[in-house]
């Protein structure tokens, strides 16, 4: 997989941001709308972006001036509590969008940063809001990713607030492979582009604490680790637990 991704080699000078070509489109916004209007949003399209590992889409507090569909890599988005110390609030993926909880109050509420190379459709929300007033179909897909965010959100504060250590792991295990999967990929190999780090800022969890259920994870044959590739050697176990069925580790893992 590693010779793979290092052989592909993009010009994205050379290349049309179209939303009618992209692969991603099943997952984006032209979901459900027709030639005419997926034609339509190609023009409000402004430029792909490409982010170099590290690099901020946009920081805490900058005004919204657009949303961004990524295309390929993966971002993380960064808050900040009320003593000043950062938090990570999420992982975005291909085909996922950027910037909706802006709409609020026009500013953005954390930072974005890209975990690796990464590519970004840039999409100006004032032509967007425009178009989506004369397209039933992006109304409706809009509102529908906005209701993928407000569901994410809730599962988060109930892996926080309910889950044992490991079954939040296992919960976010699936949830990339879930996510993943919706690219055509297996849904039981990837990569983890963010650190362990950030996985445990983002789980409420130590370092040491997601070093050690990675390791465990792995002697009890239901992952594979080797670096930040992952193998999901057993789903039905980790989906099991993600749902709260593997309570009796609970003690060992806190």
């Amino acid at each position: 997989m590693q010779k793979r991704e290092a052989a592909t080699v993009i010009n994205i000078s050379s290349i049309k941001a179209a939303c009618k070509d992209c692969t991603l489109q099943e997952l984006c916004l032209p979901l459900g709308l027709n030639e005419v209007d997926v034609a339509a949003l190609d023009k409000v399209i402004k430029r792909r972006r490409t982010l170099k590992k590290s690099e901020m889409l946009y920081r805490f507090g900058d005004p919204l001036r657009a949303l961004y569909a990524i295309r390929s890599g993966a971002l993380k988005t960064t808050g900040l509590i009320e003593d000043g110390r950062a938090q990570v609030t999420g992982f975005y993926l291909p085909g996922e969008l950027l910037g909706i909880d802006a709409i609020n109050t026009d500013k953005h509420p954390c930072s974005a940063e890209a975990l690796e190379t990464s590519e970004v459709c840039e999409i100006p929300y004032g032509a967007l809001e425009e178009l989506a007033t004369k397209i039933p179909g992006l109304q409706h897909q809009l509102l529908r990713i906005m209701s993928r965010e407000i569901v994410r959100d809730e599962e988060m504060l109930m892996m926080l607030g309910r889950m044992s250590a490991e079954e939040r792991l296992a919960s976010c295990l699936m949830s990339f492979s879930r996510r993943l999967s919706r690219l055509g990929g297996a849904p039981a190999e990837f990569k983890l582009s963010m650190s362990r780090q950030d996985l445990g800022d983002y789980l409420g969890l130590a370092l040491e604490t997601v070093s050690r259920l990675l390791s465990r994870f792995h002697d009890e044959g239901l992952i594979e680790v080797h670096g930040r590739q992952i193998t999901l050697r057993d789903l039905n176990r980790l989906r099991n637990m993600a749902a709260g069925n593997g309570r009796e580790h609970n003690a060992s893992a806190q």
